[in-house]
């Protein structure tokens, strides 16, 4: 079978890697990526610069450099972490821990936060202003569940969660980069349905919202790809689902233009099971 290439950062060479016989593994390694996100340059209002000066310190951090290509993991396996999160001491307690990918002005994550003090909630975001308006939330509200993370989502599960470690990820209203030359910079796609899977524990969940039709399509055909990751059907009463998290999400602003226009909200709900388990 013909040698896949991988590039040596610290000494500037190509070196033959061996392909695994795993299908899933190609999803696997640590390859150079394009992001899912859009950079945006925004300025802080005072109000929110007022809550990143004083409360930054304690409720948020970024991500650690990227650390160089790791090689030599076994086949379908992701590489360890190279700046493993110690969830544990930054809350100050062991309890159930949930990351939010791309939490956007932080409306849901507080208020799902608020309603399950018994979790612990990671909220990874770039967009500054955006995490400047959670962490002034978190601080109005008391919230002692909440932390923040400055920085790409895909970055943050490989370089700082440890597998089967997470009892939740949240994935709500991704941008679906809708134009089709576009589409490989959707979050979403086949290797990181295996990242998520990985970073779950077992009766882990995975909770995504979108509103656009074509990303809602794309996500029911690639899901299913992944074997570790079973489909949850959902009671009319969202309560009594019995869900180690909450998918119960708030109606945010972004949700009511959505309904204005007559878009559809696509709702999916995953949960991690064993290697070799039916689905």
């Amino acid at each position: 079978m013909r040698p896949m290439l991988s590039h040596n950062r610290e000494a500037g060479t190509m070196e033959s890697v061996p392909q695994s016989q795993d299908p899933r593994a190609e999803h696997r390694r640590l390859y150079p990526r394009v992001t899912s996100f859009r950079s945006r340059r925004a300025s802080l209002t005072p109000a929110q610069q007022l809550a990143m000066d004083t409360g930054w310190e304690t409720l948020g951090r970024d991500i650690p450099p990227a650390s160089p290509q790791v090689d030599g993991a076994p086949d379908g396996a992701f590489p360890a972490p190279s700046h493993p999160l110690d969830a544990e001491a930054w809350f100050g307690r062991k309890a159930p821990l949930i990351v939010e990918i791309g939490s956007g002005t932080g409306t849901s994550t507080w208020a799902m936060a608020q309603a399950e003090p018994e979790n612990d909630v990671v909220a990874v975001e770039v967009y500054l202003p955006g995490i400047a308006q959670l962490v002034g939330a978190v601080q109005r509200a008391g919230l002692t569940n909440v932390r923040v993370v400055r920085g790409d989502g895909v970055a943050m599960l490989e370089d700082m969660i440890a597998p089967g470690s997470l009892t939740g990820v949240r994935v709500y209203f991704p941008d679906p980069w809708p134009k089709a030359r576009h589409h490989k910079r959707r979050l979403l796609q086949p290797r990181m349905f295996s990242l998520i899977a990985d970073r779950l524990r077992i009766g882990g969940i995975l909770h995504v919202a979108t509103d656009h039709a074509d990303y809602a399509e794309a996500i029911a055909e690639t899901a299913p790809l992944e074997p570790l990751l079973r489909p949850v059907v959902l009671p009319p009463r969202l309560a009594d689902a019995g869900l180690p998290i909450s998918v119960d999400r708030p109606v945010t602003k972004f949700q009511d233009k959505a309904a204005q226009v007559g878009r559809e909200i696509h709702e999916f709900v995953w949960e991690r099971v064993e290697e070799g388990e039916v689905r």
